[in-house]
């Protein structure tokens, strides 16, 4: 089991200390201004990373209406123009170089007729697998939580349509336990039943916890500890075959520990 911490629990050294891979979460890392890379800053990070052993994997550029996300490097991968193209493409520049094991991609947003945006996002979604397989990189579609209705794919059925119909050895998914979670509401036999129908698809895993239901703070998605909400880790045990990452999506080095410890005791996967 390859455990990993997003880049924002803390510095790339004490992720190392506790686990073995790093989430690089790009809009967010500083490299980006006015919505164009900083290839200095760049540059810094890449020095940091070369002091530590470390796996990694990249969280492209998304869509976010919170006030904290960086309004230059917003992505709707439904609605994307040439601006768009470019940041999730520098992404998987990025990656290619890094050797990363996967790059993290948002699905698209309904803005009102639910099959013609999950129909861009399929084309666009096509064109990245093709540019992802040029650099040796692995496109994982993050399936989102279930309370929010904007999003697409939120069930487990429309997230393998998607990867289907691309059609794509370069695009799998990217299984969020804590999405999933606020989708099944708290369920743990649905949740369970919900990691069994994507397994196969599977390249990349997020971890984290939360209570199952809305709330009015990001409907829910709150991100916390690992043990710290309500979800059954043994949930886990159903992607049969899986060797990749799993990532803590977790905003401190105190929850990174705790999360380790949850799995640790509720995971045995080589």
């Amino acid at each position: 089991m390859i455990l990993g911490a997003s880049s924002f629990a803390g510095s790339f050294s004490q992720i190392a200390s506790e686990v073995e891979s790093v989430e690089l979460y790009i809009p967010k890392m500083g490299i980006y201004t006015d919505s164009l890379l900083r290839k200095d800053l760049l540059a810094g990070i890449i020095d940091e990373l070369s002091t530590v052993d470390l796996y990694t994997s990249l969280h492209a550029p998304y869509f976010a209406t919170s006030l904290t996300y960086p309004q230059d490097v917003l992505v709707d991968t439904a609605n994307m123009d040439s601006s768009a193209f470019r940041l999730i493409r520098e992404s998987i520049e990025m990656a290619g170089e890094f050797g990363s094991r996967a790059v993290v991609l948002h699905p698209g947003r309904v803005n009102g007729d639910r099959e013609k945006a999950f129909g861009a996002m399929v084309r666009n979604l096509g064109i990245l697998a093709q540019d992802a397989e040029e650099h040796s990189v692995i496109l994982g579609l993050e399936n989102k939580e279930g309370t929010d209705q904007g999003n697409l794919c939120i069930e487990a059925e429309e997230l393998i349509r998607a990867v289907e119909e691309v059609n794509s050895d370069n695009l799998g998914i990217t299984f969020d336990i804590g999405h999933a979670n606020l989708t099944c509401g708290g369920n743990m036999m649905r949740l369970r039943e919900f990691a069994g129908k994507i397994a196969r698809h599977v390249v990349h895993v997020h971890v984290h916890d939360n209570r199952g239901i809305w709330l009015e703070q990001y409907d829910g998605d709150e991100h916390l500890a690992p043990g710290d909400g309500i979800i059954d880790y043994r949930v886990l045990s159903e992607l049969t075959g899986y060797r990749g990452i799993f990532n803590m999506e977790v905003f401190s080095m105190e929850d990174v520990v705790k999360g380790k410890g949850t799995i640790l005791n509720a995971v045995r996967i080589p």
